[in-house]
C-alpha cells in the first residue's frame, strides 16, 4: 500500500465514498468526477494552473452529469472552464476522454494523446474496442457460449463514442511548455497501447490507469500476434520508476508518494503473475484453463460475469509475456 499525499483523499477513497476537490500541490488540484452508478463511483481529473492558461489531465465520462459536476468542481477552486488551454489525455478509455470535445468546444483547448490510442489511428490498425474484445475472447480458448455472452455483455457497458479527433497526436515523448511550467509526455504502453503519463518536472507524475496506489493494473486486449502488454507493463513502469517523481497522481483512488518504490513493487507483482500463468499452461492449455484455476481476490465461481471477462482477457496477456 502506497503512502497517500493526502489523508483526506485516501480515507473517502477507502470509505467508498467521494473526495471533494483537493489541492494537492500548490495549484495542481485533484477533481474528483462521479461516475453515478459505477462500480468505480469516481474518476479523479488533474487540473494544473500555470502561466500558459489551465491545464486538464483527463477528462472522465461523456455524461451530462459528469460535465455538470466537472464544471461545479473547477468553479468550486476559483478557475473558469474556458480558461482551459490544453487537455492531456493519458489513454483512450471512456472515463478519459468523455468531455474533452465539449472543453475544446467551450475554450478552443487543444487536445492531446498518444498515437496508438488516436481512435483514427487505432480503428485503421487494431479495429474498434469491441471488435478487439472480440478478437482477444475467440484467442482465450474458452467455449462458444461464454464468448457470446461475455460478449453480450460488454456491448452493455461499454459505451465508448470512439470519434473524438485530437489536435496533437503523440509519436514520442515530448515537452511542453506552458510558461512556468514545463510538462512531458512519456509513452507508458502496457494498460493500453498508447497509454501516456505526464510527468510535471515539479516532481508530480500523472499515471492514468497504468500506477494507482493499491492494486494490480489491467493490461491492455490482445488482439493481434506480436501484442505483449505485460512486457510493454514492465518497460513502462521501469520509466516511471526512473523519472524521479515525488507524487503520483493517478485517475482512481487516490494521490501518493514513494513513487518509484510502487513501480517496483507492481513490476513484482505482475511478474509473479506471469510465472504462475505459465506454470498453469501445460501442454495445450488455454487461456481460459489458466484462468479459472488463477488466484483472483475471489474463487472463479464466485466472480460476477464482467469481472470474469476481465480476468480472461488478462490471463492472455500474462501468457503472452516472458515467464
Amino acid at each position: 500500500m502506497s503512502i497517500p499525499a493526502s489523508e483526506a483523499h485516501a480515507a473517502s477513497y477507502r470509505a467508498r465514498e467521494v473526495p471533494t476537490p483537493a489541492e494537492v500541490v500548490d495549484g495542481v488540484w485533484a477533481i474528483p468526477v462521479p461516475l453515478n452508478g459505477h462500480a468505480l463511483r469516481y474518476v479523479t481529473v488533474f487540473l494544473i494552473e500555470t502561466a500558459g492558461g489551465l491545464v486538464l489531465v483527463d477528462a472522465g465520462y461523456r455524461h451530462p452529469s459528469c460535465w455538470a459536476s466537472f464544471q461545479r468542481s473547477v468553479t468550486s477552486v476559483g478557475h473558469r472552464v474556458e480558461a482551459i488551454s490544453t487537455v492531456l489525455i493519458t489513454h483512450n478509455h471512456p472515463d478519459h476522454v468523455g468531455f474533452a470535445g465539449r472543453i475544446r468546444e467551450v475554450s478552443g483547448a487543444r487536445v492531446v494523446m498518444g498515437q496508438a490510442d488516436d481512435f483514427a489511428t487505432m480503428h485503421a490498425a487494431r479495429g474498434d474496442f469491441l471488435g478487439q474484445l472480440g478478437a482477444s475472447l475467440e484467442l482465450t480458448g474458452a467455449p462458444r457460449a461464454v464468448i457470446d455472452e461475455m460478449y453480450a455483455d460488454a456491448l452493455t457497458v461499454a459505451v465508448h463514442d470512439e470519434n473524438l479527433e485530437l489536435d496533437v497526436v503523440l509519436t514520442q515523448d515530448r515537452e511542453f511548455g506552458f510558461g512556468d511550467v514545463t510538462i512531458r509526455a512519456v509513452s507508458t504502453p502496457g494498460h493500453t497501447y498508447g497509454h501516456t503519463v505526464y510527468f510535471d518536472t515539479r516532481g508530480l507524475v500523472f499515471t492514468g490507469d497504468t500506477m494507482m496506489a493499491e492494486g494490480p493494473t489491467q493490461l491492455a486486449i490482445v488482439s493481434r500476434p506480436g501484442d505483449d502488454p505485460a512486457g510493454d507493463l514492465f518497460r513502462s513502469l521501469d520509466r516511471i520508476r526512473d523519472l524521479g517523481a515525488a507524487i503520483a497522481c493517478p485517475a482512481h483512488q487516490y494521490p501518493y508518494g514513494d513513487v518509484a518504490a510502487r513501480a517496483e513493487q507492481l513490476k513484482a507483482f505482475h511478474r509473479a503473475e506471469v510465472a504462475a500463468a505459465h506454470e498453469l499452461a501445460h501442454g495445450d492449455a488455454t487461456a481460459w484453463d489458466v484462468a479459472r484455476r488463477m488466484t483472483w481476490k475471489k474463487p472463479w465461481a464466485e466472480l460476477g460475469r464482467g469481472t470474469r471477462r476481465f480476468c480472461l482477457v488478462h490471463t492472455l496477456a500474462l501468457l503472452r509475456a516472458q515467464p
